[in-house]
């Protein structure tokens, strides 16, 4: 993981120049790996009627994992599993620069380091939150990439492991720190054309990977039950919205989130 605030930053800049968000340092979601039922039993059997042990991790603009841990039990709720990850201790003492956040799904709260969609949940949305909306959905895709190349490369993701706890713990570890190492040596080659998401910025035409006909995707962590933030989150996440709506607004993302062009 980055430690300092110009490696953030350069992370930030990666996802601006292509992903047309800034301040953004990664994507982050969590999964859950099949397991066999362990001694502890229950403790690892989860709300969907398996058991599991959950993989959470962030990725940054490149696809490769800036952050991974493994090994909470699946029986935790979500929203209790990224309260007992290492990473959540990293975000509250400062661990980026500041306004900066990663992207998360609705799995997660809404924090000042922590941006997620709007939901409509007693109206419809706006214009401008479904504008939000679709630009963060476009820096959401990458952690959904990484997670799908991930399992379609090491195959043994995309079973359940009949294996101790322990070596469940290092072959998901390794599966990570490998799908980075091969990013970064041999990209053109494990990330070859069609293997991921595709996009056409004068259509918003969305081409998919080939993993997401390839393999059964990790399964999703549950939606965060509270819903309760602090007025600096919706305040920073209106501000996001006003500029992309705005100084930041871009032809095709209208085309893309309604299928017309800007008035």
């Amino acid at each position: 993981m980055p430690r300092s605030h110009e490696e953030w930053e350069t992370i930030s800049n990666g996802f601006h120049n292509r992903w047309n968000i800034p301040l953004c340092c990664g994507t982050l979601d969590g999964k859950h790996v099949l397991i066999n039922a362990p001694d502890e039993g229950s403790e690892y059997y989860n709300y969907k009627g398996f058991n599991s042990i959950v993989l959470m991790a962030a990725a940054d603009y490149k696809y490769c994992f800036s952050y991974f841990e493994v090994g909470k039990k699946g029986s935790e709720s979500d929203g209790r599993v990224f309260q007992n990850c290492s990473l959540l201790e990293l975000l509250e003492n400062g661990l980026f620069p500041t306004g900066s956040f990663l992207v998360g799904d609705d799995a997660f709260p809404l924090k000042p380091y922590l941006m997620k969609a709007y939901k409509n949940y007693n109206r419809p949305l706006t214009q401008e939150e479904s504008i939000f909306n679709y630009r963060l959905s476009r820096a959401r895709r990458i952690i959904e990439n990484v997670f799908g190349i991930l399992v379609s490369r090491f195959l043994f993701l995309d079973r359940k492991l009949a294996v101790k706890l322990g070596t469940v713990n290092k072959l998901v570890s390794a599966a990570c720190a490998l799908h980075n190492w091969l990013v970064i040596t041999s990209k053109a080659t494990y990330l070859s054309g069609g293997a991921i998401d595709e996009e056409n910025n004068e259509t918003g035409e969305i081409i998919p990977g080939r993993w997401r006909s390839e393999i059964r995707v990790l399964r999703d962590l549950e939606k965060y039950g509270g819903h309760r933030t602090t007025k600096l989150a919706q305040n920073m996440r209106d501000r996001l919205k006003a500029y992309f709506n705005n100084e930041d607004a871009v032809s095709w993302q209208y085309n893309a989130t309604f299928g017309t062009s800007r008035d």
